[in-house]
């Protein structure tokens, strides 16, 4: 049996059942339904949130002028990118060489992450100025290869890629960065910057194995058949050093112990360089893009350029240090 009873001064809920009584203001029943209402909408921001952050990366890929094949290089880097579903890429293409440049207007506010795959002319002053506010503001870059042969006399460009080569650059443009005896060393001796031998197999060497883009990586793997960049310089702030391999004077290279990945810092702006992934003639006969550990630390590069950190597990595939690993269809395997 229930009975209700409402007092005139102080109204009271009364509940009887088999003979016990509860007794409950107005205002007691009053908060339990707003906590109710509480615990509802912050559930429903809690799942919200959840599906937001599992949306891609929205991912804008600059190419169209290239010293290299930018025709497959850009497809490759979007195939791989898209694959893991943790991207979805867009493409801005400039005009061809030599063309008129002066509506190559980009809008960077929509995007998380820039691509560069561009080496050729200058951008017009408005995307100049929007790409290093993108950047500035904590817009995340990822620099592909020969981007940084790009724009050598644009001061913050090269600080943003912190290395460069070729295009005039010698010891003006900043030292030359490499790793000697456990250590990084700059060393500002004259000379041009920017080389590489004959393409070959190398082992890529871990300097920051706790980085989130390195950490659970081996400390060694083996490249598939690429160019190595080496004698590379410029401002070289490098935040951190990730990997390096060595320019064997055999293949026609340096001597040295060459930096090909490494991040930088510009303003609140995360920067991944890949100096890896020289496009081949076609998308299937693309070795240095196919290369597994070439995916794999663009993939990890890009998301931690983009978000901060690295949430991807290390694939079953990834090359050891005597054997490479092929993705020939650019598939994600995780």
């Amino acid at each position: 049996m229930q009975k209700y009873c409402f007092l005139p001064e102080s109204p009271i809920f009364v509940k009887e059942i088999n003979g016990i009584i509860e007794y409950q203001t107005y205002k007691c029943v009053y908060m339990k339904r707003l906590l109710a209402l509480v615990l509802l909408f912050l559930t429903g921001w809690i799942l919200m949130a959840c599906n937001q952050s599992e949306q891609p990366i929205k991912t804008l890929l600059i190419t169209g002028q290239n010293n290299h094949n930018w025709p497959v290089s850009h497809l490759a880097i979007q195939q791989i990118l898209e694959s893991s579903a943790m991207f979805s890429v867009e493409f801005a293409i400039s005009p061809e060489k030599g063309g008129d440049m002066s509506d190559f207007v980009v809008d960077f506010t929509p995007y998380d992450l820039v691509v560069l795959d561009y080496n050729g002319d200058a951008w017009p002053e408005e995307t100049q100025s929007q790409f290093l506010k993108f950047v500035e503001n904590g817009g995340g870059v990822v620099v592909y290869h020969a981007a940084d042969n790009a724009f050598p006399n644009w001061k913050e460009y090269n600080k943003i890629c912190a290395l460069g080569g070729w295009e005039g650059r010698d010891e003006k443009s900043g030292p030359y960065l490499y790793w000697q005896d456990g250590s990084i060393v700059k060393d500002s001796a004259p000379g041009s910057g920017g080389s590489h031998g004959s393409q070959h197999e190398y082992v890529l060497n871990c300097r920051s194995a706790e980085h989130p883009v390195t950490k659970g990586l081996p400390q060694q793997w083996l490249h598939a058949k690429d160019e190595l960049y080496d004698r590379m310089r410029g401002p070289a702030d490098i935040q951190d050093l990730l990997y390096t391999a060595y320019s064997d004077t055999l293949t026609g290279g340096s001597g040295r112990e060459e930096p090909l990945l490494f991040t930088i810092s510009y303003g609140k702006g995360r920067i991944f360089h890949t100096m890896l992934g020289h496009a081949g003639e076609t998308l299937e006969d693309n070795p240095a893009m196919q290369c597994t550990g070439f995916q794999v630390t663009l993939l990890r590069g890009a998301e931690w350029a983009a978000t901060g950190k690295v949430t991807q597990d290390i694939p079953a595939d990834f090359p050891s240090s005597t054997q490479t690993s092929m993705r020939k269809a650019y598939q994600y395997n995780q």
